[in-house]
């Protein structure tokens, strides 16, 4: 009997997060290594984040990181969660695209999200204020517009102008609206605020205009997914990282990731604690069993028809099992 699963598209972001001693370079490569590896189980694309001044990220520019991974893999599709459209002008980001596109015809996604700069002193740098965000709607149809030729500039983006490359709304807060008034795919996360995300797919679809992009609403839905021989070793998959935004909520400082084994022996303060604990929980994570089920329950309560993977962890190699029992569990081609 054939399930919901079998019908939905799986893919994966890698946030290129850096590890207890492994450099920022390292970081990079693991992602584009990770990539092939992809590639190969039969995901249908890998996506690529960006973040500015951020000690645990070496991600910091997701349109060349991008190129690389596509200049390594060959079928995957390979695009970005996202570039973050305040930071940038429209016009650079479609040539970005453009020559994207015209490199690796028909593989190039283009995720856009409409965050700014983490801290203050990464505005500053980046010349954007907290306010940016609020002119996102406006950015993504000037951007959109370089890449069929009706730029109210009268700039003609090269070589993007005539390309198709599909845009995604990484939808944050007001996201969910302006992905549907723009008549464009929307990714939403994350499976542990899951009233909150059931809630913003239901407003995308029911504001959703069709558009040159889009004839109909296409929901990607995104969020971590760890799966292992047992509970406790998921659960192992998930605590460098649920250590580290705890850390970073108590601290101010996003550190890299380090070994699960590290994490379990930490003292940590009252605070930090709760923090922990909770970011272990709301994951889809366990057994393959349990992952069959868990991801039976989203998808059918969400009508996606994809889902984006988000896990990050310490243990490469523990990660890259976690994709292909989850690749045996959807039911992959290359699975």
């Amino acid at each position: 009997m054939s399930t919901v699963i079998e019908t939905t598209r799986f893919s994966v972001l890698d946030r290129s997060r850096t590890r207890e001693g492994h450099t920022g370079p390292d970081a990079l490569r693991d992602t584009v290594a990770l990539a092939q590896d992809l590639e190969r189980l039969g995901y249908h694309r890998v996506w690529v984040s960006e973040h500015h001044g951020v000690p645990g990220v070496a991600g910091s520019a997701p349109t060349v990181l991008a190129a690389a991974v596509a200049a390594a893999t060959r079928t995957i599709r390979v695009g970005t969660g996202g570039v973050m459209l305040p930071n940038h002008q429209p016009l650079v980001v479609a040539e970005q695209f453009g020559v994207l596109e015209s490199l690796f015809p028909g593989r190039i996604d283009m995720g856009l999200g409409r965050s700014v700069g983490f801290t203050d002193g990464v505005r500053r740098a980046l010349g954007r204020d907290k306010d940016d965000a609020g002119d996102f709607a406006d950015q993504l149809d000037e951007l959109l517009a370089f890449f069929t030729g009706t730029s109210a500039t009268r700039v003609h983006a090269r070589p993007a102008e005539g390309l198709t490359v599909p845009p995604f709304v990484l939808a944050m807060g007001e996201g969910a609206s302006i992905a549907a008034r723009a008549g464009l795919p929307m990714v939403i996360g994350d499976f542990r605020s899951r009233e909150k995300m059931l809630r913003g797919i239901d407003r995308y679809r029911a504001e959703f205009r069709p558009s040159a992009w889009a004839d109909e609403p296409y929901v990607v839905v995104s969020g971590t997914v760890a799966v292992a021989g047992s509970e406790p070793e998921a659960r192992r998959l998930l605590m460098p990282e649920a250590w580290s935004m705890a850390y970073s909520r108590t601290h101010g400082t996003f550190p890299p990731l380090p070994p699960a084994e590290r994490v379990a022996t930490l003292e940590m303060a009252a605070k930090e604690r709760e923090l922990y604990e909770s970011g272990l929980q709301g994951h889809i994570a366990g057994t393959e069993h349990q992952v069959a089920n868990g991801l039976e329950t989203v998808i059918k309560d969400s009508g996606a028809q994809e889902v984006l993977v988000t896990t990050s962890t310490y243990d490469r190699e523990g990660l890259l099992e976690s994709y292909r029992r989850l690749a045996r569990v959807a039911h992959l081609t290359a699975a």
